[in-house]
């Protein structure tokens, strides 16, 4: 059984990564009845959070059927991220997560996400305080190091447990690399078989297929996969690892019809929590997965990714669904 604090995951959890625009309450409850075990939201900054910007503030929104649910703030400076502690108690999430891996250069130039990974000191520091101020679990996200010649992942897992973390996610790729290449398990997995580490180990990082989400179980022995581009456009990702794991067999993927009702109700549910321009807006980098399998999609894909107006949108997935109604995606 795998436990961040109190909290009872089952065997080899699954989380929704915290990513930028994604992660957002409708797309986390989607990804949530679809099997994520645990939904963390978009990164928010703490010098945001404490000067009370908007974007930063809602992003603190939860549903709660997302339970159990991580909010996770990144920052450098102590006293900005204790007070944000303070605000991100008040809205009662479940977990709260720190990012000591964004790799963004508007980020890191602060010496917030993987900037601090240059300053394991501070990074266990922050780690440390942050722990006392809560009574909520703390847990961390980070990669293997600032580039290759300075990965110290297995004594910065130490620190960061005995500062107080109640879990770890490591993306298996460094600030350097940012998303090219391959991300490295097995240097998560010597963390994992570091006879100190007592809290969980969590896979990040290309785990992109049932196959590979067994892979990082079976070969590499870590506590669960924290999943991120898989997702996108796909919430039924978490649910069919499940399935693989407990047949060895790969579920019928969705149909179209299934493909497109999942659109339809992303996009009403993103309206509804952020309004008509955002939630138009940011649900565009979904489509291209969730009408994966549909013939001469490139028409449609236009309309998608250019139109402002929800009822166009949805007008033209009442057409689809008319269109391909009960066919099956052929992958």
């Amino acid at each position: 059984m795998v436990k961040i604090g109190d909290i009872e995951l089952g065997s080899f959890p699954l989380l929704l990564a915290p990513m930028e625009d994604v992660s957002d309450p409708p797309f986390r409850a989607l990804c949530k009845e679809n099997g994520a075990d645990v939904v963390y939201t978009e990164f928010i900054s703490s010098e945001g959070l404490i000067r009370d910007a908007v974007k930063s503030v809602m992003k603190l929104d939860i549903y709660e059927k997302e339970r159990p649910v991580g909010i996770q703030i990144f920052g450098s400076n102590l006293d900005s991220m204790l007070k944000a502690i303070d605000i991100v108690e008040k809205t009662n999430p479940d977990i709260i997560d720190i990012n000591f891996g964004c790799p963004v250069k508007k980020v890191v130039c602060k010496g917030a996400g993987a900037g601090i990974l240059k300053d394991i000191n501070k990074m266990e520091m922050l780690t440390r305080e942050m722990a006392k101020r809560t009574r909520l679990p703390v847990t961390v996200k980070t990669r293997l190091g600032w580039d290759e010649s300075s990965i110290k992942i297995v004594e910065v897992a130490e620190r960061i447990q005995d500062a107080g973390a109640k879990a770890i996610a490591i993306h298996g790729r460094t600030r350097a690399q940012m998303y090219k290449g391959n991300a490295n398990w097995k240097l998560i997995s010597e963390v994992k078989n570091n006879q100190r580490m007592k809290i969980p180990v969590f896979g990040n990082g290309d785990v992109n297929s049932p196959e590979r989400a067994l892979e990082m179980r079976d070969k590499y022995g870590l506590d669960g996969a924290m999943i991120g581009r898989a997702s996108i456009g796909n919430p039924w990702f978490f649910n069919h690892v499940k399935h693989y794991f407990k047949t060895g067999t790969h579920m019928q993927p969705p149909t179209i019809s299934e493909r497109i009702r999942m659109a339809e109700k992303h996009l009403l549910m993103s309206i509804d929590w952020k309004g008509e321009k955002l939630g138009v807006l940011e649900t565009r980098r979904h489509y291209s997965n969730y009408f994966r399998g549909i013939p001469d999609f490139k028409k449609y894909r236009n309309i998608m990714v250019t139109t402002d107006c929800s009822d166009e949108l949805l007008l033209l997935f009442s057409d689809l669904k008319k269109q391909f109604n009960s066919e099956p995606v052929l992958n």
